[in-house]
């Protein structure tokens, strides 16, 4: 690793003595497992999304495996989703012992195409789980529509999005008010907020917060907090099946600072943003992210297209030689081994556009950390890298 190289990484948390002193203050308490901060984080979580209930879990996985139970997703049932993202969405469905039912990309965009969602419905359609991808909102008011006008579920994966607003009803709206049926966050160390790694569910449901809060600790009838803090004997009982994914108060004491941040965090990325949108302008044939009227994106990935016939891999080597890390553009879960056997998925649509995504476009370094001339440092390497490889630039 270059001394460049570490300068400008692709992402870079936002942490300093805050949060230090957060996880300090927690570990001195002797209460270090899922407790009173985690109580106190999915508190304050929810107040800034604007969601009545809010419920925290060990990563944005399990929150999705949460969703999909809850509204009674099982065997063999079907979930239109996009291929076009982290495995983790697809592998989610699967817990379920359901079938992933992938549709394209949009045109001009890496979220899902409405229109291809909806004519992916069949009679074994129990959900539809959208994205937001890179932290951009996709068009979520018509994929709630297709949801509603077919009796079906509508879950966020906005793992991506803490902070990403959109606009609903002529108002400015977070992501995970919820607007869909439960909206699920990641707090790993590539998101715009981090607790080390967690996740977390809003709903306004409270039928939905109920199960999550029972199954997210081993159906455990009566809580921790609750039998530590008898006065009595109190014996627990499991009625369900449950699963371990519990945050620990020590994360969450993280999460309650960075939450904190929030708004100085997305006003820097998106300045951040503006300045690589004026900077690539100057060059030809690259594709800048577009962010529809409707939506206010968080930022946290900036993908660009590539210019026709180059060469992904040696494009980011380059500038890794240069000391400019990157990282390909989003993932096609149909194209890894794991998903090769034809029953673990189903293509209800031509999935090309997000497989050209996949190859012809990356991820530039952004965090808050970037200096202005970073960015430039980072556009300068990429036009002076397409020159060396023969593009037009």
């Amino acid at each position: 690793m270059t001394r460049a190289l570490r300068q400008i990484p692709v992402a870079r948390p936002v942490l300093d003595e805050r949060e230090v002193e957060a996880v300090r203050r927690v570990v001195l308490s002797g209460w270090v497992t899922q407790g009173p901060e985690v109580a106190a984080f999915e508190k304050a979580f929810a107040a800034t999304v604007g969601a009545p209930y809010a419920c925290a879990v060990s990563n944005c996985t399990t929150a999705l495996h949460l969703a999909l139970k809850a509204v009674g997703v099982g065997m063999d049932d079907e979930v239109i989703t996009v291929s076009h993202s982290f495995i983790a969405t697809a592998n989610a469905i699967r817990y379920c012992g359901a079938i992933p039912v992938f549709v394209d990309i949009e045109q001009d965009g890496f979220n899902i195409d409405p229109g291809l969602a909806e004519a992916a419905i069949t009679n074994r359609t129990r959900a539809i789980l959208c994205v937001h991808q890179l932290g951009m909102p996709c068009d979520l008011a018509r994929v709630v529509d297709i949801g509603r006008r077919h009796g079906i579920p509508v879950i966020e994966d906005a793992a991506c999005a803490t902070g990403s607003e959109i606009l609903w009803g002529g108002r400015w709206e977070p992501i995970g008010k919820p607007h869909g049926d439960i909206a699920c966050f990641s707090f790993h160390p590539r998101k715009v907020v981090t607790t080390g790694d967690g996740g977390m569910l809003t709903t306004r449901n409270p039928e939905y917060d109920r199960k999550f809060k029972l199954w997210r600790q081993h159906s455990m009838s009566v809580p921790d907090t609750v039998r530590h803090g008898s006065s009595t004997v109190i014996h627990e009982s499991y009625p369900e099946l449950g699963y371990n994914y519990r945050m620990t108060d020590l994360q969450a004491a993280l999460g309650r600072v960075q939450l904190e941040r929030l708004p100085e965090i997305i006003a820097r990325r998106r300045e951040l943003a503006w300045r690589y949108h004026s900077a690539l302008a100057s060059i030809p044939n690259i594709t800048v992210p577009r962010e529809p009227a409707w939506a206010r994106s968080n930022w946290q990935s900036y993908c660009v297209g590539l210019p026709e016939g180059v060469n992904q891999r040696e494009m980011m080597q380059t500038m890794l030689d240069h000391g400019i890390a990157t990282r390909r553009g989003v993932m096609n879960v149909h194209l890894e081994s794991a998903y090769e056997r034809c029953r673990s998925y189903v293509s209800a649509s031509d999935l090309e556009r997000g497989v050209v995504a996949q190859h012809r476009s990356i991820i530039l370094p952004l965090s808050v950390q970037m200096l202005d001339s970073d960015v430039e440092l980072v556009v300068d390497t990429l036009r002076r890298t397409l020159q060396t490889m023969a593009v037009p630039a």
